[in-house]
């Protein structure tokens, strides 16, 4: 069973190369059941391999497969080697689901789309990358998976290229997370260092005789990268500009591939952390104030898709806020059912934008849950678990994230309440703008497409994903071990790790009903302010419309000062200095030929002469040098 996993890797490639060579003849939608039909055979696929890894004993759960060997450098020897355990088990299983649906919901979106086959290739390569990333046995081969996934993002975000928007924004995208990655090769190189070795089984088998210094280089190094690829402070202004990008792009980057691996990394690295309280508190203090950031942002945006753009950037902050206080495992449990419910959420965001013509302005919506009945239905479910509302499943995963944090540190709890209630809050107003209210989208001048439900295909993954949503929390239930499914799984992996921050059964009641209050009393507050009203600018300031001037300060400091020095390059230094230098040199050895040349006129008494004329002077030298 186990012996499988290669091909559950190789399903997604296989579909990229078919979809590559043969896409466009297929057509649509041929060319989308086909990379469907491999990504969810791959997911088929990782549930016969779950079932193999979950048969052994709880301290054997640990699968190596050398492929090949990839390269080597001196001492330096690295395969292509796939490494699974309880983790990377996990992510297999989430990315591969999460994007099937997603690929299915993607044949009805972009079905009128010229290039259809071709954003299959891209969304296939995308998974493939993913799991690369996830399963890789070395931190060479995870680090091929994050370029991949960094790559694929760059050709989906930019996917709409002929719009200026789109370009602007895949590059963004690109140059930003290029600055993660110089953490990702700086601490590889510091694991190498020190470990002789970038194997993970070898790695691990060694952390445990490190220093704190060392371990903390290390973490925080890789913290770079995660900031990067997970969008946190403050390299979190790719993300919203991603938005540009087709709504299953958001989707698939959000909730099963790209952003997850940040936090992934920093949980495959947890026998670093475990070693270093500073690199942990560093953590911890960054997904809190990430969190607020991203939760107070999200409050006053227009855009159906920036609002979650920004719920994404504050969530992951609860991630790392997991990841921080030596939660792992609430972490991780968090990561799954954000998979659901924020796929469910942009998707479902898709069917609005798909439903109104491509409108994605919630002051131009309202009222729609009386002509998109599932879309409505579906999103409300997102938004409860979103906000944290028992039984859904938000409450179990983020209430423990919060929990780990009181203990860890009642300061970090507090602000991570505060961003729990405004996500509850924000993600009201969205609900509320564009399906409840009146309807906005009227125009007697020029009027607009008529609402409409979006077809079958787009919404069954919906409802399987509002499900999903809604009943997640049963993985890692607090009411006893047995039923903690998750922790028991994921118990193995962190091991070597301190136990995790425990409360008390009686506080952790309180904490619960404290969760359940703040996420309550965000919702009626979004009832009560947009329940009948949409425009309203005193809870709507500029300052949180542009997430603080973040990325206007960055524009500032490094875009206008860059597209300066571009032009002056182009204008002066290229023309003038090194043409200018070009130039000169060769001025100078073509007025040397000219010189030179009359030397050589082909006239033999020429030379006789000036061989003549040569030997006087020889000769005069030598009788001066006799007489002295």
């Amino acid at each position: 069973m186990l012996s499988f996993l290669p091909y559950v890797v190789g399903l997604p490639l296989l579909g990229f190369f078919v979809l590559l060579f043969l896409g466009r003849r297929l057509g649509r939608p041929a060319a989308g059941i086909v990379g469907s039909v491999a990504v969810g055979l791959a997911f088929a696929g990782s549930l016969f391999v779950y079932s193999g890894l979950v048969s052994r004993p709880a301290n054997q759960r640990i699968y190596v497969d050398r492929l090949f060997s990839w390269f080597h450098s001196g001492s330096l020897h690295v395969n292509v080697s796939l490494y699974l355990d309880p983790l990377s088990m996990t992510m297999v299983l989430f990315v591969t689901g999460v994007a099937f649906l997603i690929h299915i919901y993607s044949i009805g979106y972009m079905g009128h789309d010229e290039r259809f086959h071709q954003f299959f290739v891209y969304l296939n390569l995308f998974v493939f990358s993913m799991l690369i990333l996830v399963v890789g046995g070395s931190l060479p081969l995870t680090f091929l998976g994050w370029e991949g996934v960094g790559t694929c993002s760059y050709f989906l975000i930019a996917f709409w290229f002929e719009r200026p928007a789109a370009a602007s924004a895949g590059k963004k995208a690109f140059i930003v997370n290029r600055i993660g990655d110089a953490g990702f090769l700086l601490g590889s190189f510091m694991v190498y260092k020190y470990f002789g070795s970038l194997s993970y089984s070898h790695i691990f088998s060694q952390s445990s005789g490190v220093s704190h210094e060392v371990a903390t280089w290390i973490s925080l190094l890789f913290f770079v990268a995660a900031i990067g690829k997970s969008a946190q402070i403050p390299l979190f202004v790719w993300l919203v500009d991603a938005m540009e990008g087709p709504t299953p792009v958001s989707a698939l980057i959000h909730a099963a591939t790209m952003v997850t691996a940040g936090v992934f990394l920093m949980a495959r690295l947890n026998p670093f952390l475990a070693l270093s309280q500073t690199s942990s508190m560093v953590i911890a203090i960054v997904g809190v104030a990430t969190a607020l950031l991203g939760a107070t942002a999200a409050t006053s945006q227009n855009d159906i898709k920036k609002v979650l753009a920004y719920s994404t950037v504050s969530q992951l902050g609860f991630m790392f806020l997991g990841i921080g206080t030596g939660a792992y495992v609430a972490a991780i449990f968090l990561m799954v059912t954000h998979a659901f419910y924020k796929a469910l959420l942009f998707l479902g965001a898709g069917s609005v934008i798909h439903g109104m013509g491509d409108e994605q302005n919630l002051k131009k919506m309202g009222a729609l849950r009386r002509f998109m009945p599932i879309t409505s239905v579906t999103f409300i479910v997102g938004w409860l678990s979103i906000a944290g509302v028992p039984p859904f499943s938000g409450f179990w995963s983020k209430g423990d994230v919060l929990d780990s944090a009181f203990v860890k540190s009642p300061i970090l709890w507090i602000f991570g309440i505060v961003a729990a209630l405004l996500t509850a809050y924000y993600m009201g107003r969205e609900t509320y703008l564009a399906f409840y209210g009146p309807s906005r989208w009227s125009d007697p001048i020029k009027p607009s497409a008529h609402p409409h439900e979006s077809p079958g295909v787009m919404t069954y993954p919906l409802i399987v994903l509002a499900v999903l949503a809604l009943l997640g929390g049963a993985l890692n239930l607090p009411f006893g071990s047995k039923i903690a499914f998750l922790s028991n799984w994921l118990a193995p992996v962190f091991a070597s790790a301190p136990s995790a921050p425990q409360v008390s059964s009686s506080l952790e009641v309180i904490l619960g009903v404290v969760d359940a209050v703040v996420a309550l009393t965000g919702v009626g507050l979004a009832i009560s302010l947009w329940r009948s009203r949409w425009d309203q600018p005193a809870l709507e300031p500029k300052t949180l419309q542009k997430a603080y001037y973040v990325d206007a300060a960055y524009d500032a400091a490094v875009a206008v000062p860059g597209t300066w020095i571009a032009r002056e390059s182009n204008q002066v230094i290229d023309p003038k200095v090194i043409d200018g230098a070009v130039k000169t040199l060769t001025d100078l050895v073509s007025n040397t030929g000219k010189l030179t040349r009359r030397l050589q006129n082909g006239y033999v008494r020429s030379y006789a002469l000036a061989v003549s004329f040569g030997v006087v002077v020889l000769l005069g030298y030598m009788l001066t040098r006799a007489s002295s």
